[in-house]
């Protein structure tokens, strides 16, 4: 199964929109910017800054402009917004946002509860939006939510997923997010529909986005990689959730991911040690704590002392 996996997996980091979006109390803006700041210093491939969505929608990223005008750009990185709408695309294109992303999910009954139109209502808008950017430098990224299961209809069906990726190459979007929204995937169904995209497109850029909620995330990545996918959304900590899905809580987490795929001798280009020192600042950032599991145990290269009641038994010969 991992007789050819990508030397390079590119990581990109969502905690400041995905993660901060469901949080009770409001993130300050100088914090989001000295994190994002901070994240883009270590190595990840893009970092989803935002939203500009209503703040009655989202009240936790109501400060949308002044932190995309205000971070300091990285050129090494692809600074993403999400975008719901064309208003939400103006004010993106106003601050030269590197790429947006567009979501709507497979199933018509998600798209409804987490967009308030039909899937048919997204596309119109998404053929409009791809016309606004049009002789711009900004990219758009199609995000497929409930790609492999939806909270009210259940699985969905192969076929089902690549029409919908088709659409969204006929409106013009650049690339694609396959995304587990509900965290229903398992590792068979991600192997099969992963391998099915890349025969069909095997140039087209495809990222992975998995939720953890029922314990299968980064078994999923392990079969994605095993499908030859090498690009994956995860949150800071474990950060997040879908606010629209019932249950869906717990994105995958950067840190785990990126040790992960360090141990098994995958390059991310990501600092692994400053990455876990953010994860411990966002714990405090969000005064509760958070799922991930290597900043609470440590890689596993990590070694510690003897207990001196062992060494005076190696001291004394002691088998």
């Amino acid at each position: 199964m991992f007789a050819s996996l990508p030397h390079r997996v590119r990581v990109n980091e969502v905690v400041t929109r995905d993660g901060f979006q469901s949080e009770p109390a409001f993130i300050p803006t100088d914090t989001k910017i000295e994190l994002i700041n901070a994240l883009a210093r270590l190595g990840l491939h893009k970092i989803e800054v935002t939203s500009f969505v209503s703040p009655r929608a989202i009240p936790n990223l109501r400060d949308a402009e002044e932190v995309m005008s205000a971070i300091t750009r990285d050129t090494d990185t692809t600074y993403v917004a999400l975008v719901p709408n064309e208003k939400g695309c103006t004010r993106a294109l106003e601050l030269a946002v590197d790429e947006i992303n567009l979501v709507m999910s497979v199933s018509n009954s998600h798209n409804l509860a987490n967009m308030r139109m039909s899937c048919e209502q997204s596309l119109q808008q998404f053929a409009r939006i791809a016309e606004m950017t049009s002789g711009t430098p900004m990219r758009l990224n199609g995000s497929l939510a409930t790609a492999f299961g939806c909270p009210f209809e259940g699985p969905q069906a192969e076929d089902r997923v690549l029409s919908v990726i088709d659409a969204y190459l006929e409106r013009g979007l650049h690339s694609i997010t396959l995304a587990d929204t509900t965290g229903m995937a398992v590792p068979t169904q991600v192997y099969d529909l992963c391998q099915a995209v890349h025969t069909r497109w095997p140039e087209l850029d495809v990222t992975l986005h998995f939720h953890n909620t029922r314990g299968l995330g980064l078994s999923n990545v392990l079969a994605a990689l095993a499908a030859g996918m090498d690009q994956f959304d995860a949150s800071l900590g474990g950060l997040g959730g879908c606010p629209f899905a019932p249950g869906a809580t717990g994105n995958i987490c950067t840190e785990d991911l990126v040790h992960m795929l360090h141990e098994m001798d995958l390059d991310t280009g990501v600092d692994l040690n400053a990455l876990l020192q953010q994860s411990q600042r966002l714990g405090v950032i969000v005064d509760h704590a958070l799922p991930g599991q290597v900043v609470q145990a440590g890689p596993r290269s990590l070694t510690r002392p003897l207990p001196e009641s062992v060494q005076q038994l190696m001291q004394d010969g002691r088998p």
